[in-house]
């Protein structure tokens, strides 16, 4: 087993305080502040009370605006179908889910390493264009973690089939979070991993199947293979797919092929196999069907006593009625006049 799946980390979801009620307290502290801060001003400057009063409201107005700001930190708002995945000083916290207002520690901090990856990456870019680094802008509201169906399209690929033939083939992948904590912690970057590991599952399935399947009388079927079995294929990719990312805590919901053509440096000959084929299945088709009305010719023919035919004279009318009945142009008949011998 990989070291990777022997560290399981358990969902934890909080529900944290009343965040409506924190935050009408924390403007009432602000309020009090100001009016604490005024106040002892007031005293201060005034002859009448002791200096002491108005240097602990001052001290008062302080404490309860910086009590005010830890209440502001500890404020999280969540979506529906959204969750935050918190840690405190490295640990983790838990996850606020469900669409939630509440009122968490305040030295908390959220985590979503998909987010962290993209701004590094923004800063590399800039940097890289202008030869100085800018500041990208605070990404603390994109530290939510989607909790919706995620489609996934890595476009097409070239694979080589169970027959060894090069194919372009795409497929589309819905999968969701399921487990935040396994999500953001077990995996650097869940949405990259989803990706490399549908790729994978791709190339394995595609090797187990040819694209299609060509019996030995030239009959073209599509039992067991990519282009006949597409719900089988479809089935088995989304297992091994689910099976790949357990370990990050998602779900696939779905895959499906949604491209599925020969390469282009072999399409042009699978083309002409394919032209063949159907010739070859139209020629037997037509042949079947001049022997029968051959055979319905002769028939009638004797049964109505209309004339009487030797074997050589029968083999020529049916090497002539197989001429016109099978011939890819129309007949010109000729008119004999005379004697037929």
């Amino acid at each position: 087993m990989n070291d990777i799946n022997k560290v399981q980390y358990e969902e934890k979801i909080i529900k944290g305080g009343n965040g409506m009620a924190m935050l009408i307290l924390s403007i009432v502290m602000i309020l009090g502040s100001g009016i604490s801060f005024i106040a002892g001003i007031g005293m201060l400057a005034s002859w009448y009370y002791p200096p002491g009063i108005g240097a602990v409201l001052i001290l008062l107005s302080f404490l309860l605006l910086v009590a005010s700001i830890l209440i502001w930190a500890g404020l999280k708002i969540v979506k529906p179908n959204e969750a935050l995945v918190l840690t405190l000083f490295g640990k983790y916290y838990g996850t606020i889910k469900d669409g939630n207002f509440a009122f968490v520690n305040p030295f908390v901090s959220a985590v979503n390493p998909t987010v962290e990856n993209v701004a590094v990456e923004a800063i590399d870019t800039l940097t890289s264009k202008n030869g100085k680094s800018k500041k990208t802008g605070d990404n603390s509201k994109g530290k939510k973690i989607s909790l919706k169906s995620i489609t996934l399209d890595n476009g097409k690929q070239k694979i080589n089939d169970q027959m060894g033939n090069p194919i372009e083939i795409g497929i589309v992948v819905i999968w969701r979070v399921v487990n935040t904590a396994k999500a953001v912690f077990n995996v650097d970057n869940y949405m990259e991993y989803v990706s490399i590991q549908a790729d994978s599952a791709l190339r394995n399935i595609v090797r187990l199947y040819p694209y299609d399947i060509v019996t030995d009388d030239n009959d073209s079927t599509d039992e067991r293979s990519l282009r006949g079995s597409s719900q089988e294929v479809a089935e088995r990719l989304k297992k091994e797919i689910q099976e790949k990312v357990e370990v990050a805590g998602l779900e696939i919901v779905e895959a499906r092929i949604t491209h599925l053509a020969y390469a282009p440096e072999i399409a042009a000959a699978m083309l002409q196999r394919q032209q063949a084929s159907a010739i070859i299945d139209a020629r037997k088709m037509i042949v079947d069907g001049a022997v029968g009305m051959v055979e319905m010719a002769l028939s009638k023919l004797a049964e109505n006593q209309i004339v009487d035919l030797d074997e050589e004279r029968k083999a020529a009318m049916v090497s002539n009625l197989l001429v016109v009945l099978c011939g890819s142009k129309d007949a010109q008949p000729i008119v004999n006049s005379g004697t037929i011998y």
